[in-house]
């Protein structure tokens, strides 16, 4: 019996301690966090770059253009007008090209006076290792905006690594209706 519970933990223990599954799960990303203030967004990934050949670490830029859109929401909405200061967006990417980065992102804002010359909405289009395809993100942007506006895009941003990314930002239609 003594040596059935040392077989069957042994055993317990391989398959635990052997699952690639687990494995990817502790060791995909470890994020700082977002951190929001009425003077930005910054925040950190920490981990893969790329998992079955898809760019993880590059989804950080998803998750801060969402974390922004929204604070940009809610300063509109409590009447503290902002918009992204495109010019002091830094971006770093230490160790991209090893298989293992760490991609900080700092996204400034701007106050404005006038509530119709805040920005509600934000996206980014990038390339980890390749050029990013504006062309087509200002395609699928488009019909978010409303007559006779005009997305607003920062000049291509750029780790020594070889991230590249514009910024977008526009007046969402639903929040700022009345700034046509």
């Amino acid at each position: 019996m003594k040596h059935l519970v040392t077989l069957l933990i042994s055993v317990l223990c391989f398959i635990n301690c052997n699952n690639p599954k687990k494995d990817i799960a502790q060791n995909i990303t470890k994020e700082t966090g977002i951190t929001c203030s009425n003077n930005g967004c910054e925040g950190t990934y920490q981990g893969a770059e790329f998992i079955n050949g898809s760019d993880i670490a590059h989804q950080f830029s998803n998750k801060m253009s969402h974390a922004v859109g929204n604070k940009l929401k809610e300063s509109y909405h409590s009447k503290q007008y902002r918009k992204v200061d495109f010019p002091k967006i830094k971006m770093t990417t230490e160790g991209m090209g090893s298989g293992k980065v760490i991609y900080k992102l700092t996204i400034p804002f701007i106050a404005v006076e006038e509530k119709c010359d805040a920005f509600t909405s934000f996206d980014h289009v990038g390339g980890w290792n390749h050029p990013p395809a504006l062309a087509e993100r200002k395609l699928q942007l488009k019909k978010l905006l409303m007559p006779a506006h005009e997305l607003n895009i920062s000049n291509l941003k750029t780790t020594p690594e070889g991230l590249q990314e514009y910024w977008i930002q526009w007046k969402n239609k639903k929040v700022q209706f009345d700034c046509e």
